[in-house]
């Protein structure tokens, strides 16, 4: 039965500063962090699950540092297995054809010449770059900086998976050349 008792108490519950702390705790967090992960990888290996917006570098089984990141919009995503074959501090940088097809307005300094943005705290990838490769090709994807931080939680990029700078240039000194990338 419904009574005045238990809608003071189911008030006074709710008001509780522990039910706040527990609905915070779900918030997302793109700080890093040692996580507990639920599958096996391998320590060294690099996951990526675009759909919560994290990044996990494994360094035991079933544990990893876990980093916020954004990832690309919907229908420019890559998803699959590569390594990083490349890397590059304060890297150059250049849209893809298909990137200033896509947005002629945005990449139009680009158009019809071979300009490549010089590193900097201006260039797009931001302090490092991380570059996807498969069978030795390069997939033009990759693991870098930016100079939109407000985009780490979204999928807003041409594809890349975007970091923190600081977070990035951590990343950069953990994974050595033939690193394993996973994008679930």
């Amino acid at each position: 039965m419904f009574t005045r008792r238990v809608f003071l108490a189911g008030t006074a519950l709710s008001l509780l500063p522990g039910i706040a702390v527990a609905k915070k705790a779900a918030e997302y967090d793109p700080t890093p962090q040692f996580v507990r992960i639920k599958k096996q990888f391998q320590p060294g290996q690099l996951l990526v699950v675009p759909r919560s917006f994290y990044l996990y570098y494994v360094t035991e089984p079933r544990k990893a540092v876990r980093y916020g990141c954004g990832v690309g919009k919907a229908g420019l995503e890559f998803t699959g297995t590569a390594t990083i074959d490349v890397k590059k501090e304060w890297p150059t940088w250049r849209p893809t054809q298909e990137m200033i097809e896509r947005d002629p307005v945005a990449y139009a300094r680009f158009k019809d010449n071979d300009y490549v943005q010089p590193g900097g705290g201006d260039n797009p990838l931001g302090a490092r770059a991380l570059y996807l490769f498969q069978n030795g090709v390069d997939t033009y994807f990759r693991i870098h900086g930016t100079t939109q931080p407000q985009t780490i939680g979204r999928a807003a990029s041409n594809g890349c998976i975007r970091m923190m700078n600081e977070h990035v240039v951590d990343l950069y000194n953990r994974v050595p050349i033939g690193t394993v990338v996973t994008v679930v």
